[in-house]
């Protein structure tokens, strides 16, 4: 178990032996979910651990280090993100940095799972206010669904500027969400200038399905760039991919906008930064079409 009362440490194992680790107090909440097996820690430095099948989502202190360097750099490449469809992002962390941007008319949020906003609602310290809005209906720029992100984006009307997906790893029910089928159904609902972006794990301990994701994506969308960024509580540097539909310049943001975020980790002034990639990395990805 990644749990050792014992030790009171958490324990996220990754291939080859390899973990990273919290010292926690207790296990706040355990539930079994109708998707996945959530638990909630209190750590002793880093606030509330969310865990989903064993595995780290966020910690509290230093979440932004992934919702920002997922949200913003798509965000601000876009010339003017109207309507932002997120799927996944039960913690509501992703929607919140995509409100914060005053382009956005709606953004709605799709989570498989209602166990995951309930407890991030009740326990973590990420966006309580938002989701308690979104669970009542009273926010006006975003609304949440619960369901099933790939019937959603097959299946609706709407189209977006920005699709974000912020999701588990590619198993279990988040393994359509990086299939070729997929992102063919997000380059549709995207308009005519558009911008995808998915996480994509370690670039060290996933590095194949990094490759295989990065191929997929190529086959299907005009132009894909990876990146990647430290993300406290992941195996970093951690990957991220996106996908481009139009003539949208990812290598260059708003810097105008920007300067109304006050952000804490991404740095849209050095937005060049996230393109530095291990050599072999970048040598795999680019032989893999």
């Amino acid at each position: 178990m990644p749990f050792n009362r014992e030790d009171n440490a958490f324990i996220e194992w990754y291939p080859r032996g390899y973990g990273v680790g919290f010292k926690v107090r207790r296990r706040l909440f355990e539930i079994q979910t109708d998707y996945q097996r959530l638990e909630i820690y209190e750590t002793e430095g880093f606030g509330k651990l969310l865990v989903l099948d064993g595995t780290v989502q966020l910690v509290e202190v230093g979440e932004e280090s992934y919702h920002e360097v997922l949200v913003h750099p798509v965000m601000l490449a876009h010339p003017s993100p109207k309507r932002v469809l997120v799927i996944g992002g039960g913690d509501g962390g992703t929607l919140r940095e995509v409100l914060r941007h005053e382009t956005v008319e709606k953004a709605t949020m799709v989570e498989i799972d209602e166990g995951v906003v309930e407890a991030s609602y009740l326990y973590l310290d990420v966006a309580k206010d938002l989701l308690e809005r979104l669970i009542k209906g009273e926010e006006p720029r975003a609304e949440l669904v619960i369901g099933d992100g790939v019937g959603y984006l097959r299946e609706t009307d709407e189209r977006f500027d920005v699709i974000i997906v912020d999701s588990t790893d590619p198993v279990g029910p988040a393994k359509l969400l990086f299939s070729e089928d997929f992102y063919r159904d997000a380059y549709e609902k995207l308009n005519e200038r558009g911008l995808y972006i998915t996480q994509a794990g370690s670039v060290y301990l996933f590095t194949n399905e990094l490759v295989d994701a990065y191929g997929a994506m190529k086959r299907v969308f005009d132009r894909v760039y990876y990146f990647s960024f430290p993300v406290i509580g992941y195996a970093s540097p951690w990957g991220f991919l996106v996908g481009v539909k139009g003539d949208v310049d990812f290598c260059k943001v708003d810097l105008s906008r920007a300067e109304k975020l006050d952000l804490y980790y991404y740095d849209p002034r050095s937005h060049e930064t996230l393109f530095q990639m291990p050599r072999y990395v970048r040598k795999l990805l680019e032989e893999s079409t």
